[in-house]
């Protein structure tokens, strides 16, 4: 995790400029309903998936904290497969990365009865292996572009190979327990959540495809890293930090599913 989310921002930072990441932000529209799929509507999904699936009380509270956890660092690399927009990524990325900072201390403990998350707990890690990685390599862009240029495919590689060994270990690491969360909703619910919010997002993505792309792939890719923060801090059940491991490998997988469909469905250039 560490090698992908340092590697992988330095390699988006490497790319791009202040001015060009922040262009899409000026887009006043794409921010407010960016920031609406995220700290509104998946929320409120979340919520009402555990209200209409009978789950155990820690899986909810894992399914809530996803909710709540918005700018997930492997969103560059899901829109690259989707052949987006690269900076229209990155620039949601440090949005929601922002607001996730923002919205998880102070907006969950009044969807997660007994949660108590320090506001710099969750920010730390999102701060540092997520912003400044991205900011230090838009610095070395600006100063030094040549250099920057050969090291950010180098950086790409070791973070896409990072990305797949995390798979990988989530996966056989937690092979015994993710067992023994079939039949309990938990996949199911993960499943829907991920999925639906997908949808959602490209629904509500407006007119651009490349805009609705984009959102889509935003509103469903979760920052599971800053969810497992309050969950390791705050609850002592197990079964909540699983069901954030569940999400996890669903995650990964619908977003690569669905930037395959994107990749499948874009409009072919058109030439002059």
């Amino acid at each position: 995790m560490l090698v992908f989310l340092v590697c992988s921002m330095l390699a988006t930072g490497l790319t791009l400029t202040p001015p060009a990441m922040l262009a899409p932000l000026r887009n006043v529209r794409l921010v407010l309903v960016a920031l609406a799929l995220n700290f509104v509507l998946a929320p409120a999904f979340a919520w009402v998936l555990t209200i209409v699936i009978p789950l155990d009380r820690g899986h909810a509270i894992g399914l809530l904290l996803l909710g709540g956890a918005a700018g997930a660092p492997f969103l560059p690399k899901v829109v690259e497969s989707a052949r987006g927009d690269l900076t229209l990524a990155a620039a949601l990325m440090g949005l929601l990365t922002i607001g996730t900072i923002v919205f998880l201390p102070f907006a969950l403990p009044l969807m997660v009865p007994g949660l108590q998350a320090a506001p710099w707990s969750i920010a730390r890690p999102l701060v540092l292996l997520i912003v400044l990685p991205l900011a230090g390599g838009m610095f070395v862009n600006q100063v030094a572009a040549v250099p920057a240029g050969r090291a950010a495919p180098v950086l790409a590689k070791i973070g896409n190979a990072a990305l797949l060994l995390l798979f990988v270990l989530l996966v056989g690491l937690n092979c015994t327990a993710l067992l023994g969360v079939v039949g309990s909703g938990a996949i199911l619910a993960a499943l829907l959540f991920f999925a639906g919010l997908f949808v959602i997002g490209w629904l509500l993505g407006g007119a651009s495809s490349r805009e609705r792309g984009a959102l889509g792939l935003a509103t469903a890719a979760r920052n599971f890293g800053a969810a497992l923060v309050p969950a390791a801090s705050s609850f002592s059940d197990p079964k909540v930090t699983l069901m954030i491991v569940v999400g996890a490998i669903v995650c990964l997988v619908v977003c690569f599913l669905a930037a395959g469909w994107l990749r499948r469905n874009a409009s072919p250039p058109v030439h002059t």
